[in-house]
C-alpha cells in the first residue's frame, strides 16, 4: 500500500525555493488592522512554530497563506503560487487544519474522507487505501462505523487532521493539532507530523503547547498585535530572552564560600549558592566551564555533577508575551531599543 506520508526522499531542505514565502502581509478589517506586515519562509522539511495570545494574528495569517482571506497589502507564494493570482492551485497542495475541525455530524468518517478526498481529486482507489491507513494509523479504524457526532473532541480532532492529510499535500496549516487529546494521541500526531517534516513538507505551527513547539518546531515566530516581534530557534529564543545559559555545580562537601580562583574567572557569573553547591551564568561555557572545574580542583573542592540549568521555551514565551499589557510594551521597547532605524521590523536572531 502506498504511504499517506512519505513522499519524494531525494528532496532537502535548501535546494529549492521555500515552500511558504511571505513578504510584509497585512489584512486590514475596517480600521482595525489585525496583521502588519508579516514577513516569514518556510522551506521544505522544516517546521515553523507561531505563538501568540489569542488574537494576536496567527489565524488570520494562515487564512491568507492558505488563500482563504485576501491581504490588504503584501504577497505570499505557496508552493510556488501566488496566493492572491493562483488561490485554487494554493488550495490544492495544501492542507489546514482550523481550531474548530468543522466536522459534519451526521456523516461517517469514511463518506466524510470521500467527500474530502473527491473534492481534491483523489482517485477512489487510492483514496479509500489512504483512508484506511490514516484511520488505523490514528485509532480511529474500530470507530468507522459511528457517526461523527457521537466521535470524542480528541476523536473529531484526529478526523479532521485526517482530513487534512488525505491528499498529501505539500504544505500543512496546523492549528492547535493536539487539542483535547489524551497522551497517547497526542504523540500518535506528533510522530506524524514529524514524519511529515521528514518527507519534506513545510509545515506552519500554530499551538499554546510551548513544549510541543519546542520539540517540534526548527524555528519559532511570537506574533503580537499582528507583528512578528522576535523569530529564531527555541535556544535562540531563550538566550536572547532569558540571557546567557546558568548552570549548576554539585560538590561532594559541604560549600562554605566561592573560591576567590572561581570569582577570577573571566565571563562566570555567580548566581546563587547553597550548602551543596552554586549556580552560575557564562556566555562561552565551552572555555569558562573547564576552568571552572580546574578552580574548584585547586581549592580541593570534589565535583560531583556540573550541568546545564534547564531553562523551558514558556519561561522565554513569557518574559516577551507576559499577562499585563503594560509590561509587554516595555519588553517590546527593551527588546528593540538597539534597532532604532527600524523598529517597525521584526526582531530577528
Amino acid at each position: 500500500m502506498q504511504s499517506s506520508i512519505v513522499t519524494d526522499p531525494s528532496a532537502s531542505p535548501g535546494t529549492s525555493p521555500p515552500l511558504i514565502e511571505a513578504t510584509r502581509l497585512v489584512k486590514q478589517f475596517g480600521e482595525f488592522t489585525a496583521v502588519k506586515e508579516v514577513s516569514l519562509r518556510v522551506e521544505a522539511g522544516q517546521i515553523l512554530a507561531l505563538l501568540g495570545h489569542n488574537g494576536a494574528g496567527k489565524t488570520t495569517t494562515t487564512r491568507m497563506l492558505a488563500a482563504i482571506l485576501t491581504p490588504t497589502g503584501g504577497q505570499a507564494r505557496v508552493g510556488g503560487f501566488d496566493t492572491v493570482e493562483q488561490p485554487l492551485e494554493v488550495r490544492k497542495i495544501i492542507g489546514h487544519l482550523t481550531e474548530q475541525p468543522g466536522l459534519y455530524n451526521r456523516m461517517r468518517v469514511l463518506d466524510y474522507l470521500d467527500f474530502f478526498g473527491e473534492l481534491q481529486s483523489v482517485p477512489k482507489k487510492l483514496l479509500r487505501e489512504r483512508s484506511e491507513e490514516l484511520l488505523k494509523r490514528f485509532d480511529l479504524w474500530d470507530t468507522r462505523q459511528l457517526r461523527m457526532g457521537e466521535y470524542s473532541k480528541g476523536m473529531r480532532q484526529k478526523a479532521a487532521l485526517i482530513r487534512a492529510l488525505i491528499h498529501e499535500p505539500k504544505v500543512l496549516f496546523l492549528d492547535e493539532p493536539t487539542s483535547a487529546m489524551d497522551p497517547y494521541s497526542a504523540k500518535l500526531v506528533r510522530d506524524a507530523i514529524n514524519e511529515l517534516k521528514r518527507s519534506h513538507r513545510a509545515i506552519i505551527l500554530c499551538t499554546h503547547n510551548l513544549a510541543e513547539a519546542e520539540i517540534l518546531a526548527d524555528r519559532i515566530a511570537i506574533i503580537r498585535k499582528g507583528e512578528i516581534i522576535i523569530e529564531g530557534t527555541a535556544e535562540e529564543l531563550k538566550q536572547k530572552l532569558l540571557g546567557a545559559p546558568h548552570y549548576r555545580v554539585e560538590l561532594n562537601q559541604p560549600l562554605t564560600g566561592i573560591p576567590a580562583g572561581l570569582l577570577a574567572i573571566p565571563q562566570v557569573k555567580v548566581l546563587a549558592n547553597d550548602a551543596r553547591g552554586f549556580n552560575f551564568e557564562t556566555t562561552e561555557p565551552e572555555v569558562t566551564n573547564p576552568a571552572v572545574l580546574k578552580s574548584l580542583s585547586d581549592s580541593g573542592l570534589g565535583v560531583v555533577t556540573l550541568s546545564p540549568v534547564s531553562r523551558s521555551l514558556e519561561s522565554a514565551y513569557l518574559k516577551i508575551a507576559g499577562e499585563a499589557g503594560s509590561k509587554r510594551e516595555g519588553i517590546q521597547e527593551s527588546l528593540l531599543k538597539d534597532y532604532p532605524e527600524n523598529k517597525r521590523q521584526a526582531v530577528k536572531m
